[in-house]
């Protein structure tokens, strides 16, 4: 059997992916009839159909899900070849597109900056904040190496993997009287005034999952996407929210933000990173990752340590111990 040229290759990853001749015509810079002509010529060499063809787009059969697996890895293969070879003559630069959700801006993203930044000064950086929705939909048009985003079941284009598993804080504003870092039971609690992300995201599904599963009560809730006003509302009034402990973070201590452990049973929400399944991740992509989840460590470190310095009084009262 003659080799299948790498442009052929391309053009059966692209339709796979795009569900679509047109698309995947626009996304490869080739006409509709070119990317057909390469589709047929792998049908031909292979002996076996690729796609489905109907009204709204194309399918692909089982043979070409196999076979687009395969391919998706020998071109990434091919692209860390050539990345290997670059870092080995000490050429890191280029452009690195990130995309992350408030949850991370906001505490994560500036120590990582501060150290990543000096060390691969040739690296152009682009940053775009947003939620899980437009994340996902810009990494898989390629316009992001990788985001980071709630887990979710996936797609076909994108690949994914566990980044982290962060303990859920309920936020509120003095306020509402409760006591910094004591863990609290939510359904002890009287009705919560509460806001939460909209019917979209992924983290309100788990929220109302949550307070139905363990008897939370919901004196009123209030949707709101925007992380910056959702703060700055709970600090001045007797409303809550809660949010992953990686956000808030900076506010233990300060008093304007009161932050309380969920107990009774724990909440916690994981966040992965997600990359077009075409392309692998860049030499800086891979670094900026490392350096990215060595903070979040950090960070659940000093939550630790907090909630740990915390009890520490209460457990000395309750045995009679000096403190």
């Amino acid at each position: 059997m003659a080799d299948i040229p790498l442009r052929q290759i391309r053009a059966v990853i692209a339709v796979c992916e795009e569900g679509s001749f047109t698309r995947a015509a626009a996304r490869e810079n080739a006409t509709q009839s070119g990317i057909s002509q390469h589709v047929a010529a792998v049908e031909r060499a292979l002996g076996v159909k690729l796609f489905e063809r109907r009204p709204g787009g194309v399918t692909p059969t089982p043979a070409c899900l196999r076979y687009y697996k395969r391919c998706v890895d020998a071109v990434g293969a091919l692209a860390v070849a050539n990345q290997e070879a670059r870092a080995l003559a000490g050429k890191v630069t280029g452009d690195l597109r990130i995309g992350l959700m408030p949850t991370f801006t906001r505490a994560v993203l500036a120590p990582v900056l501060d150290d990543f930044v000096p060390r691969l000064p040739e690296v152009r950086l682009h940053i775009v904040e947003g939620y899980s929705n437009l994340l996902t939909e810009m990494t898989l048009d390629d316009a992001l190496d990788f985001a980071i985003v709630p887990a979710f079941e996936g797609t076909v284009g994108l690949k994914s993997r566990l980044l982290v598993r962060d303990r859920e804080m309920l936020i509120s504003g003095p306020a509402s009287g409760f006591r910094e870092l004591t863990p609290i039971r939510l359904a002890e609690c009287p009705p919560l005034k509460i806001v939460i992300p909209g019917p979209n995201n992924v983290r309100r599904r788990n929220l109302e999952t949550y307070f139905q599963s363990h008897g939370v009560e919901i004196a009123a809730m209030l949707e709101m996407d925007a992380m910056i006003a959702t703060l700055e509302f709970v600090a001045r009034s007797d409303w809550v929210t809660i949010l992953p402990s990686v956000i808030s973070v900076n506010d233990i201590g300060r008093g304007e933000l009161i932050v309380n452990p969920i107990v009774a049973p724990e909440m916690h929400a994981e966040f992965v990173v997600i990359r077009p399944t075409r392309r692998p991740l860049s030499t800086q992509a891979r670094m900026f990752l490392e350096r990215f989840e060595r903070e979040v460590a950090h960070i659940h470190a000093v939550w630790e340590r907090a909630i740990d310095a915390r009890a520490a009084p209460s457990i000395a009262a309750a045995t009679g111990s000096p403190r």
